[in-house]
């Protein structure tokens, strides 16, 4: 060891588009670890709204300490340097305690301002960081369901509980920026004016928009994780043949267990162990290039529902791409990571 260096602490990250069971897998790895999650979604950072925001609930947890989780004041801002400023110190917290930080969630600019922007952080600390991926086409049928259930779950009432109609609604700022909350303005300042057929078509058209949103949120996600995949040791887990399965919870729970859980329980206990990573298949530089120029295209955005499936520009890529491991640490190029939506068969 070199003198005057110290051992670098140990954090995880469970990075991922909306959708994709960042929290399920953040609480799968910290029963298996002593650990504790720290979230890092910008809108269940708020209080309140705990269906709108899909927070976990306390059974969810299954006893897992949850930090920063329904901490900021719904009506205010809640920025990437307020996060790095309260994440800090929990994360000191926990592995001034010898537990490991698990730091789960979907917004990005939260991670990278911790992670990338805080010298302080990457000093002291060793990352690993887990992309839990879900195929395009199949993300969107998800959180289309997803956001049913919501609905199903009481996401209207909730909203109305909030709402003023006679006043004017500001959703630029704080947890009324949360997608269900705008979307349902119209709906809100009208149903109790109009018939139940108009009231039917205000509802319907308002929860089509939460989907296509959430859906563009996602993509919007992915792009993001794309280029912060350059900077970082990234091991990619593809959950999508977890989310195709719609039938029998004992198996889907199974196989979320094989395909998930435990090669990422696998790549943490080689983390904190020192053992080395799953070596990456080396790219020629020709394979390269041909994968830049057909990913130049633009990404898709959401599918506005029920329009058949999405292709991605991935469609083009060499079929090779699709026989890798589900699992792989990933430190290519930024051409390398923009192929997440496969081609449907």
């Amino acid at each position: 060891m070199k003198p005057f260096s110290r051992r670098k602490d140990k954090v995880v990250f469970v990075v991922g588009p909306t959708g994709t069971g960042k929290s399920r897998l953040a609480i799968d790895l910290a029963t298996r670890f002593p650990a504790e999650v720290v979230n890092c979604d910008k809108m269940q950072v708020y209080k309140g709204l705990d269906i709108v925001t899909n927070k976990v609930t306390d059974e969810e947890c299954r006893g897992v300490p949850h930090h920063l989780l329904g901490i900021a004041d719904p009506n205010a801002d809640f920025t990437s340097d307020d996060f790095r400023h309260h994440a800090s110190p929990v994360v000191e917290s926990i592995t001034i305690r010898d537990r490991l930080p698990i730091i789960a969630g979907g917004s990005n600019s939260y991670i990278e301002a911790l992670a990338n922007d805080d010298p302080e952080f990457r000093l002291r600390y060793e990352c690993c960081f887990l992309w839990v991926d879900v195929s395009i086409p199949v993300l969107y049928s998800f959180v289309s369901e997803r956001v049913d259930r919501m609905v199903e779950a009481g996401l209207i009432d909730e909203v109305r509980e909030m709402f003023d109609p006679n006043s004017f609604e500001d959703y630029s700022q704080g947890i009324k920026r949360a997608i269900g909350v705008p979307e349902l303005d119209r709906f809100l300042r009208n149903e109790a004016s109009v018939d139940a057929k108009t009231r039917r078509k205000l509802l319907d058209a308002a929860i089509d928009k939460i989907k296509e949103n959430t859906c563009m949120l996602a993509s919007r996600q992915l792009q993001k994780i794309h280029r912060l995949a350059w900077n970082w040791n990234m091991h990619r887990i593809d959950a999508t043949p977890v989310f195709k399965r719609s039938t029998g919870k004992d198996q889907v729970d199974k196989l979320w267990d094989k395909l998930v859980a435990a090669p990422s329980t696998m790549i943490v206990n080689q983390f904190l162990c020192d053992k080395n990573y799953v070596s990456p298949p080396q790219l020629s530089r020709q394979d390269r290039s041909t994968w830049s120029r057909s990913l130049s295209r633009p990404w898709p955005l959401a599918p506005v529902l029920d329009r058949g499936p999405v292709r991605s520009p991935s469609s083009a890529l060499p079929d090779l791409l699709f026989r890798l491991p589900p699992f792989v640490t990933w430190n290519y190029p930024k051409a390398c990571f923009l192929f997440l939506a496969r081609p449907m068969a």
